[in-house]
């Protein structure tokens, strides 16, 4: 019954998280209530099976958009490979570094991001890129070796991060954002699974059947994207980045369990 509840979740944050990132705020929480008290208490197995499960809806969402959406492989793949080596480095940092002092800011610019979102209607609802080429793979390696880095070390919000970035550094509308944040997620979710498939950190019997249904999440979550536009992103987009807000607030009222 646990894994049918757990499945249930991967479906649900497969869905959210092909739109618009976000899905780790379902599918975290949900593996720490259902997983065997046991297995939950090892948070590196918690984390390593909840990036297993999620790069399998990752990368399908990452295929979905490829089909149907020309992604700016020029500026999208520099980011990718920064992103993937940062993101080592920045879970690196995790043994050195204490992680409490970024949430104040990170809850900062969230709220930022959601005020600049929604006070400006129709931005990021046209798709014109405004940077040279040299010009656009140098604020790739910049937005990738950055977020890298804070995905590895952190990780809140980076999917809103990422939209947030393509939109205004380089000039994407709400769907292209959205395809080009997945491919760069994808290739931190890489860093990760390596790093905890070889600590020994993944447990398989969830993460594959809860990758399975991530997988159908992301299908039917890139679909209505697809389908429903870039208002319907930019709607989405500020539905999650609220909820992370509202995560990252909790977290530090103080005498809140954590």
């Amino acid at each position: 019954m646990d894994l049918l509840y757990l499945c249930g979740f991967a479906f649900l944050a497969g869905l959210v998280d092909s739109v618009v990132g976000g899905g780790g705020l379902i599918q975290l929480p949900a593996l720490l209530l259902f997983l065997p008290a046991p297995l939950a208490v090892s948070l590196p197995a918690v984390f390593g099976t909840n990036k297993m499960s999620s790069i399998c809806g990752t990368s399908i969402a990452v295929v979905q958009y490829a089909r149907r959406i020309p992604i700016p492989w020029r500026v999208v793949l520099p980011a990718a490979g920064t992103a993937f080596i940062f993101s080592f480095l920045g879970a690196r940092a995790v043994t050195v570094l204490p992680k409490e002092f970024l949430k104040p800011l990170i809850l900062v610019l969230l709220v930022g991001v959601a005020v600049w979102t929604y006070t400006r209607k129709d931005w990021g609802q046209l798709h014109a890129p405004k940077l040279s080429a040299a010009a656009g793979r140098a604020y790739a390696v910049l937005v990738g070796a950055t977020i890298g880095f804070y995905d590895g070390f952190f990780g809140p919000g980076t999917g809103s991060f990422l939209i947030f970035a393509f939109i205004g550094l380089f000039g994407f509308d709400f769907l292209n954002a959205s395809a080009g944040a997945k491919v760069v997620n994808f290739a931190t979710n890489l860093a990760a699974i390596l790093y905890f498939g070889a600590t020994d950190n993944i447990l398989y019997a969830y993460a594959l059947p809860m990758g399975a249904c991530n997988i159908l999440g992301s299908l039917a979550g890139t679909r209505l994207a697809m389908l429903k536009g870039n208002r319907f992103v930019r709607g989405f987009f500020l539905c999650v980045v609220a909820a992370i807000i509202m995560r990252l607030g909790y977290d530090l009222v103080p005498g809140v369990r954590r």
